[in-house]
């Protein structure tokens, strides 16, 4: 029995490190993008974060001289959810109602939230975005797929309008159980992307992510794009070594 619930502790505690990287064992760790508390120094914060610094497949990274992978496209099973936007201090978050799918070479995983960074976390043969959005998807193992739109400015998306018209303080959250989006209307026409092994961005940085960012971006507006930079101007973890890692292109 005391074995048992170990096990069940174990996997408990790693799920909600992978659902919520902010959660981690110690609450009382601060980490931010800039000062004394900035991504070079997340590994030496805690112990809980000393994979930020020793991990060697870490997120994010610039994308080049990916090969040719198997032609095979992500199959998105999205459905609509109620508007639920969380300001947890260092992104704006949405959290996704339970039934939405996607299904990456062959594993299905469930949609949890999306969320925004600007400028974007991962540079494209060596040129960032303005901004970068995640969906964060998780399977029945717990293990956690991530896919990646790049964001250019361009014209207004009324998804986004929606999304930033409820944004609530620092560290609220907003449910607007009367309004239902779709993050279906957050993906590129075209679905050719790039994939690889990563981490997460942010502390505790842990690995055996799936990575999967598509080559085409999405376009918001310059306005909306300058609304979020006022709410948080860098929230972008720096590129990572690639350390002879493959990066596939898929189309």
């Amino acid at each position: 029995m005391i074995i048992k619930f170990f096990l069940v502790f174990a996997i408990a505690i790693n799920t909600l490190w992978l659902i919520n990287p902010a959660a981690v064992a110690s609450t009382n760790v601060q980490w931010r993008y800039g000062g004394t508390e900035n991504p070079t120094q997340w590994g030496k914060l805690s112990e809980d974060f000393a994979m930020c610094e020793l991990g060697k497949s870490q997120s994010p990274i610039n994308i080049s001289n990916a090969i040719a992978g198997k032609p095979e496209n992500i199959d998105f099973d999205y459905q609509p959810s109620p508007l639920v936007v969380i300001n947890n201090g260092h992104t704006i978050q949405v959290k996704y109602e339970k039934g939405s799918k996607v299904t990456i070479d062959g594993k299905k995983y469930e949609l949890l939230q999306f969320h925004f960074h600007t400028p974007s976390e991962h540079y494209i043969n060596g040129q960032a975005s303005p901004m970068e959005l995640h969906l964060v998807h998780q399977n029945a193992l717990g293990q956690l797929a991530v896919v990646g739109v790049m964001i250019k400015q361009g014209t207004l998306n009324p998804l986004i309008s929606e999304v930033w018209k409820h944004i609530p303080n620092v560290g609220e959250t907003s449910e607007v159980a009367d309004r239902l989006i779709n993050a279906a209307d957050l993906l590129p026409e075209q679905k050719s992307y790039f994939s690889y092994d990563g981490s997460l961005t942010t502390p505790p940085c842990s690995e055996g992510v799936s990575w999967n960012i598509f080559v085409e971006p999405i376009a918001i507006s310059k306005e909306q794009i300058e609304a979020f930079e006022q709410i948080y101007q860098v929230d972008a973890r720096p590129v990572q070594a690639t350390n002879n890692r493959v990066v596939e292109l898929h189309r």
